[in-house]
């Protein structure tokens, strides 16, 4: 249904509800624009329409906006449509009650009471605005559907109240459906709470709509649950790694890094009693493998005592149920620390990766578990290259680098300045984005986008959720030559779900062909500038 801009775009929340062929839809030329060489749209065809035989399964889920990123198949009866809404309807209510939600339950409720309507969040969300300020991606658009629904079916209050706040909202399977996928149309970045002159948390609001699709429904995409948490769980690693693969693989690191350095790289591995246990991403140990390596090479250069576990989930600090479902997020928790307090260990040490430091650095602290202390890489970093226990060269990094902040990690948890510090000291030509630190931009991948790519989604991410962040790392790299590929320039990016969105957006556009844009972590750059190294650390080649 076109707008008053021409775009089609959902009159209202009530849409929502209502059986139609798509409720929105986001053309490539409405989304907001990139500067020169990326200002071509040609160059960068739109979204691809969703296969017939997709339309035909997905029914209801497809009818979103063209695009597909999790999907439930549409029932089969009328019968099978009324036994989902009503399943809907009892998580609906326990997502308000205190014993099925009480970790979160206070803020939910205020951000369902309280909402101005002001729209000041709109004007901070990537999404919104990468898309061309499409309705649909406003991030009160969601938030006002479940609150309509919260008037009518869950707040005490009378009839004639409960009726005048959900403004007619009908609750139909169509909603349900769409509402699912919506949930997955928002990064969980939080600018948008941390813009909110009275505290509304729309971030909250959706990460809570997708706990209760998980927990009540059993509705998850399959990249999270089935491909992360599921088989993290009973396999040890999102990856589908067991212990034996991942030890040789830490093993070949090691001699690789061993030998470019020109000194012993040994990663240990179940010792008692060490002073930290350190947790990372196993997924570094397949996509980016220079990651471990170098902060093994820092932390044995610096001479800690530290460890790694070779229980088959000791080494993957990955949590996926951060972005879902609570309880995912306690069994996985609960397995780091359980391994901690077997090894004796002072404290955990968490690896460049934003989902582990908040699921393992905040949320394990609400739904109270038997903790054990914790750290971040990115603090111990800073202090051992301020310590002088190791020796950097800056000249060695002496080419543009600029630092992309990690949702959870800097808003979400106030780590600013480590790794700036870091940064700072090792890189003459270190630049800030703009804007930076607690306003800086999600990657894109935010809340498990960056390992999701069923039918179109993956170029709906590239194209609208990543945009916002490409554009930023392009203006800070606007002194340099942008059409001039032989002038290397390095994103830092300290998480590898960050990484993950960074690698396919620069791949998207071209980027290391145009512009010689490359990414990677903060403890490369620091290995890369360690005196007396044989070799240096980043192959731009091999990038």
């Amino acid at each position: 249904m076109p707008g008053a801009n021409g775009k089609q775009q959902p009159r209202s929340v009530r849409d929502i509800g209502r059986r139609s062929e798509r409720l929105a839809h986001v053309a490539v030329e409405e989304l907001m624009p990139l500067p020169a060489p990326y200002d071509v749209s040609e160059d960068f065809p739109g979204i691809a329409p969703l296969k017939d035989e997709t339309r035909a399964r997905y029914g209801a889920s497809a009818t979103l906006d063209d695009t597909l990123a999790a999907g439930i198949p549409q029932p089969a009866t009328e019968e099978d449509e009324r036994k989902i809404v009503e399943a809907f309807l009892s998580g609906l209510r326990k997502l308000f009650s205190r014993e099925n939600n009480w970790t979160f339950l206070q803020p939910l409720v205020l951000s369902m009471e309280h909402c101005a309507r002001c729209q000041t969040c709109a004007a901070d969300c990537p999404v919104f605005e990468a898309s061309g300020r499409n309705e649909l991606y406003r991030p009160t658009f969601r938030a006002e559907v479940l609150r309509r629904l919260y008037f009518r079916h869950v707040k005490p209050g009378g009839a004639w109240y409960n009726t005048f706040h959900s403004s007619g909202l009908e609750l139909t399977y169509d909603l349900v459906a769409r509402l699912f996928e919506l949930a997955y149309r928002c990064t969980l970045c939080r600018r948008c709470a941390q813009s909110c002159p009275i505290g509304v948390d729309n971030g909250l609001i959706t990460h809570d709509l997708r706990k209760l699709f998980s927990q009540e429904l059993g509705w998850a995409p399959k990249e999270l649950h089935n491909k992360g948490t599921v088989q993290q769980l009973t396999l040890g690693s999102s990856t589908g790694m067991n212990k034996l693969v991942v030890k040789d693989n830490i093993e070949f690191i090691d001699e690789d890094m061993s030998e470019r350095l020109g000194w012993e790289v040994k990663t240990p591995w179940d010792v008692q009693g060490a002073d930290m246990l350190v947790i990372e991403n196993a997924g570094e140990f397949l996509a980016w493998p220079e990651n471990h390596g170098c902060t093994a090479a820092i932390l044995n250069g610096a001479g800690l005592s530290w460890t790694m576990s070779s229980e088959i989930a000791g080494y993957d600090g990955v949590n996926y149920g951060l972005f879902y479902d609570d309880v995912q997020l306690a069994r996985v928790a609960t397995r780091h620390f359980r391994i901690a307090k077997q090894l004796g260990v002072k404290k955990i040490v968490m690896g460049e990766c934003g989902h582990e430091h908040k699921a393992l650095g905040v949320i394990a602290d609400r739904v109270g578990l038997d903790l054990v202390p914790r750290e971040s890489l990115l603090t111990l970093v800073r202090d051992i290259v301020y310590s002088g226990a190791i020796n950097v060269d800056p000249s060695r990094n002496d080419f543009p680098v600029t630092l992309h902040d990690p949702c959870n990690i800097v808003r979400n948890m106030g780590i600013v300045q480590p790794q700036r510090d870091v940064l700072r000291k090792i890189c003459p030509q270190f630049r800030e984005m703009t804007p930076h630190g607690i306003r800086n931009y999600c990657c894109g991948g935010g809340s498990g986008f960056a390992i999701m790519s069923p039918n179109n989604f993956e170029q709906w991410r590239n194209l609208i959720s990543s945009r916002k962040k490409f554009a930023q790392i392009l203006g800070a790299f606007a002194d340099t030559e942008l059409n001039d590929p032989e002038q290397k320039k390095y994103v830092c990016a300290p998480c590898s779900n960050c990484k993950g969105a960074i690698r396919d957006m620069l791949d998207f556009y071209g980027a290391k062909e145009k512009s010689g844009i490359y990414y990677g972590g903060l403890v490369e750059l620091v290995v890369n500038a360690m005196a007396g190294a044989a070799e240096p650390i980043l192959d731009w080649e091999m990038m």
